[in-house]
């Protein structure tokens, strides 16, 4: 009975249409529907509230690929996982990994990767990476991190680390952390989700500044000397920062948790969900693939792909992956395209991908290979 369920639930959740806006137009093409995932269970740690049965884990948040070609899955529960080509791992507290979940997976330019996590921040040194039993190195309240629970993960354009946690924002050269000052923006009646000091997301703009997203203050953008404040009075769709992302020509893309999804072009915020044309208002997972498109998934909303502005009339147009069912869609967190052209979306439920057709669930049997 319990694999039936879970046959049906996966059907609902990847049993998607693809809807094209274009000209107030819709082209609606059944795309997929979901194998049954079968296979075995994880172990004791199994939350009946989100396993799939087959599955890596409940969720997946992050998806980092590097340049040894492995691949890295943060999770919630089960640490991190490994899949090298050919086999697929799970490390924790064996390989001194006891960061629970994870928000952020970054490589340096010594090829060493850097993920943050609920515990503080870990590093795998490049000798490391593909061997068969990794060794992590944890930085936390020893080197001077404030807060171990970190939300985001970035390294700017000179090489230094930046990470957000609930009490504000810390530098990190390597072997220490220092805390970075800034001030917060005057909000009324701000809706904070964790903390009013958390950050949430850091990028840096094409001119090197930093910008940060706090939780329920707007976005803040530092130039190395003085900072500047946005909010929904200046025109952001929402005070509530969930992700950010840099594309190619310069814009700044803004997933919140209230109030959806906006751009800034570097005079003003395009709000998408605001003007009707985006449904749902949590937004995350931003992803720009080789062409320029923005993918963005939206909590019980399927997923987005922004494909650019219509050469006839100038609209924006969005291709709009959506369940048939919302209520089993309300879990993609990361969106993540590696260099074998593979297409994976982690979030509840576990790992999926993409093969430009339809949406397959991931199980530890695959589908891996391209």
């Amino acid at each position: 009975m319990l694999q039936v369920m879970a046959s049906l639930i996966l059907t609902l959740l990847f049993a998607c249409s693809e809807t094209v806006h274009n000209n107030n137009q819709e082209d609606h093409t059944t795309l997929m529907s979901a194998n049954d995932v079968g296979g075995d269970s994880i172990g004791q740690q199994i939350d009946p509230l989100f396993f799939l049965p087959g599955q890596l884990c409940q969720h997946v948040r992050r998806i980092y690929q590097d340049q040894q070609d492995n691949l890295w899955m943060g999770t919630n529960v089960y640490h991190i996982m490994r899949y090298n080509g050919d086999t697929l791992q799970y490390f924790g507290e064996e390989s001194n990994f006891d960061g629970g979940r994870i928000t952020g997976i970054l490589e340096d330019s010594a090829g060493n990767l850097w993920m943050s996590a609920y515990g503080g921040l870990f590093q795998c040194e490049q000798s490391q990476l593909s061997s068969q039993q990794p060794k992590f190195k944890h930085y936390g309240a020893d080197a001077g991190l404030q807060d171990e629970e970190l939300w985001c993960l970035f390294i700017d354009s000179k090489g230094v680390f930046w990470v957000g946690h609930n009490q504000g924002v810390a530098q990190f050269d390597g072997i220490a952390f220092k805390t970075f000052s800034m001030p917060r923006a005057s909000v009324k009646n701000p809706k904070v989700l964790f903390s009013a000091d958390r950050i949430t997301a850091i990028v840096e703009d094409k001119q090197g500044n930093i910008w940060l997203g706090t939780d329920g203050f707007g976005l803040t953008r530092f130039d190395g000397k003085t900072f500047e404040h946005f909010t929904i009075e200046d025109g952001l769709c929402d005070n509530s920062i969930n992700e950010l992302l840099v594309d190619a020509a310069g814009n700044i893309w803004v997933g919140t948790f209230f109030g959806g999804f906006s751009m800034f072009d570097g005079t003003g915020f395009i709000n998408f969900t605001q003007e009707g044309i985006i449904e749902g208002v949590e937004v995350g997972g931003l992803w720009e693939d080789s062409s320029g498109a923005i993918w963005f998934a939206v909590e019980h909303n399927g997923v987005f792909r922004y494909d650019g502005k219509s050469a006839l009339d100038g609209k924006h147009l969005f291709t709009h992956y959506r369940a048939e069912d919302p209520s089993y869609t309300n879990g993609i967190l990361c969106i993540y395209k590696d260099r074998q052209d593979r297409f994976w979306f982690g979030g509840w439920g576990g790992l999926f991908r993409y093969d430009n057709q339809r949406f397959l669930s991931v199980t530890r049997q695959g589908p891996w290979l391209p």
